[in-house]
């Protein structure tokens, strides 16, 4: 027989499998629903009792806190700042220790590097030199000549000296010799080429005096501006007014302690334009600083001054940039320094200046320079002898052992370095080494 399938049957089926599938899965269900409420209510317990610990905590720390206040008699924020200080004076030991360590290390660092941009510097300042005598003198053939200088009733020799503005010296000791004495060094020249000439050409009177000493004059100026516009062009300077030219010229004959001006001049310049480029500073203003600082030397016709006032003062006349005038007025610490420019000025003029053979004077003033300087280290008390060597470049102090002690030796150094600058010229630095030596010693007698 064949069985046929209606759709009532196969409905009935299928109603019968999906309510026997769907019995289990509500009661899976209802049950996991069940534990999860639990586990909520787990966990709300024991939140509820993490913060009951915690509110005992909270008391147990604030009651243990009020006995440590009462018994140490400090509140909590005394407490706090007593322990910030000391952890602060801890932090500040060794910071001041890093700081310390840092500080040496850039000083050796510093000391390394300037002693190689002031090498350097030197190095670029090197001019032939030679180191000359102020003193002119003239060299006479023999007896007759001096006496046609003189001429009759001294009439030549008058003539020659109001000509000139120089004064004819004669020393008996020296017959052969004519010494030319003047302040103005430009005015000497043309007496020492005007009497050479005069010595040369035979006709020595009165009327032919005052036409060489004319004619030298015009030759001496002539020259003095050659050798102005030489020393710009070789620093680099140009467009300078003829004036000023000039005024540098007569640096030819002019002398500071036996130093050649244009060659200190020149020297110099070189050596504050190296500075300036090497620390980045405005090579220019150092450059016209260096190149104008002493042109108060030869302006002797100005108002009073120092040397230092006239230079600054010609500066402005030609409206100089004022760090230029600064410079010049600056170079000798009158005025404290306004910028890196003057301390450059300075600090190439004192190299020019104090290097070893780059001046010289006479030796009675050598003798009492000497002779100063020891006496100014003798009359500190506790110093028992002085000694001033490399031509008081350096003073070499022995001290009592019994009166002064190892820690008082930098301050004594000290004050004998400022009384002696502020007391003796020394072109220069002076370096003052104080010598403290203590012995010991016993004899004994041996059989």
């Amino acid at each position: 027989m064949q069985k046929t399938f209606g759709p009532k049957n196969f409905g009935a089926q299928t109603n019968l499998s999906s309510s026997g599938d769907s019995l289990p899965l509500g009661a899976e269900l209802a049950k996991r629903e069940g534990i999860l409420e639990e586990r909520e209510r787990q966990l709300a317990e024991k939140q509820r009792l993490f913060d009951e610990k915690l509110d005992n905590l909270e008391k147990v720390r604030l009651e243990l806190v009020e006995k440590l206040e009462k018994v140490s008699k400090f509140s909590a924020e005394d407490a706090k700042k007593i322990l910030l200080e000391n952890i602060e004076k801890d932090l500040s030991s060794e910071i001041s220790k890093k700081v310390k360590e840092a500080e040496d290390e850039i000083k050796l660092q510093a000391d390394e590097k300037a002693r190689e941009i002031l090498a350097d510097a030197m190095l670029h300042g090197v001019t032939n030199y030679i180191s000359e005598f102020t003193t002119t003198r003239i060299k006479l053939a023999d007896e007759e000549m001096k006496g046609r200088i003189i001429g009759k009733e001294g009439r030549n020799i008058r003539s020659f000296e109001q000509a000139t503005g120089v004064d004819v010296v004669m020393d008996d000791e020296l017959p052969d010799t004519l010494i030319l004495s003047s302040f103005d060094p430009v005015r000497r020249e043309i007496a020492r080429v005007a009497l050479e000439k005069l010595m040369a050409d035979g006709r020595i009177q009165p009327q032919r005096i005052e036409e060489i000493v004319e004619q030298t004059k015009k030759e001496v100026e002539k020259l003095m501006m050659q050798a102005g516009e030489k020393l710009c062009h070789d620093v680099g300077v140009y467009n300078m007014p003829a004036e000023v030219i000039a005024l540098l010229g007569r640096f030819k004959y002019r002398y500071s302690y036996g130093q050649n001006m244009i060659q200190h001049t020149l020297e110099e310049t070189q050596i504050g334009i190296a500075l300036a480029q090497m620390l980045g500073a405005d090579v220019n203003v150092v450059r016209l600083g260096c190149l104008l600082h002493d042109v108060g030397k030869i302006l002797t016709d100005w108002e009073e001054g120092t040397h230092v006032d006239r230079g600054a003062q010609l500066a402005r006349k030609f409206k100089f940039p004022e760090k230029v005038v600064n410079c010049i007025a600056e170079h000798h610490e009158d005025k404290p320094f306004s910028s890196i420019e003057s301390v450059l000025v300075y600090v190439a003029d004192a190299i020019s200046g104090g290097r070893p053979g780059a001046r010289h004077e006479d030796v009675e003033d050598y003798i009492k320079r000497l002779s100063d300087i020891e006496k100014i280290a003798t009359s500190f008390s506790g110093v028992e002898r002085a000694f001033a060597v490399q031509a008081g470049r350096e003073v070499r102090v022995i001290v009592f052992p019994d009166k002064i002690s190892d820690d008082e030796l930098p301050k004594l150094t000290h004050d004998i370095a400022e009384k002696i600058s502020k007391e003796v010229m020394v072109p220069g630095a002076v370096k003052i080494t104080a010598i403290r030596e203590v012995r010991a010693s016993e004899s004994i007698l041996t059989t």
